[in-house]
């Protein structure tokens, strides 16, 4: 983790954590230390027995940290340092919702898993050269449906031999968002040019999901 942490490849959310007694001090700073994966983890800059101070506000602002009030407050002074320094203090009355607290922000530092979902594919059946265009795939859409914008694969007997995305999508001489199952259309790729009859065109998205801890 502290290798991952130096290379950059780890994220960490530092806090500083004030409570009433040592003995909350104790189980919040061991709960907070146990809330980490291969991306992420929490690290407590700092944990105290008593009211948050200036000193917990200047160390929280010099580290961009949150700080953690566990049945104390902030002192006036405090809450103005804080202010002017954009440090962001919360209080809680039970351990349990600062520990829910910070897995949902952890779970925001977690990048997201992409998924592939695919839309539809199509066979080539005629290619035409468009002037100031390059070329363009007559396709009939075999399954789903094919969209502009979409990312696509181009087989040829069954092997990828480009992967890229649909720049040109027509109806006859239309330009279109897209076409469903068993509808022909013209289908440009960006940036290839090198489309043959008897291709398939493979057409899908990639979907962003959000992890947790």
């Amino acid at each position: 983790m502290i290798t991952a942490i130096r290379a950059g490849e780890a994220k960490e959310l530092p806090v500083v954590v004030k409570a009433d007694v040592q003995g909350s001090l104790e189980a919040i700073v061991s709960s907070l230390e146990k809330l980490e994966t291969e991306e992420v983890k929490t690290r407590v800059l700092h944990g105290g027995v008593g009211g948050i101070n200036e000193s917990d506000i200047t160390l929280a602002a010099s580290s961009k940290a949150i700080v953690l009030g566990f049945n104390v407050r902030a002192n006036a002074q405090a809450r103005d340092l804080a202010r002017r320094d954009g440090v962001d203090i919360r209080y809680y009355s039970v351990i349990y919702d600062i520990i829910n607290d910070i897995k949902a922000a952890l779970s925001g530092m977690l990048a997201p898993t992409v998924k592939e979902r695919t839309l539809g594919s199509a066979e080539v059946r005629e290619v035409f050269a468009v002037t100031k265009v390059g070329k363009i795939a007559g396709c009939m859409v075999t399954e789903g449906v094919v969209r502009r914008g979409a990312k696509l694969r181009l087989l040829r007997d069954s092997v990828v031999v480009f992967q890229g995305t649909i720049g040109t999508l027509r109806r006859f001489k239309d330009e279109v968002r897209e076409v469903k199952e068993g509808f022909e259309c013209g289908i440009g790729i960006e940036n290839y040019q090198d489309i043959q009859t008897g291709d398939v065109i493979e057409c899908y998205e990639l979907e962003e999901i959000a992890r947790s801890i």
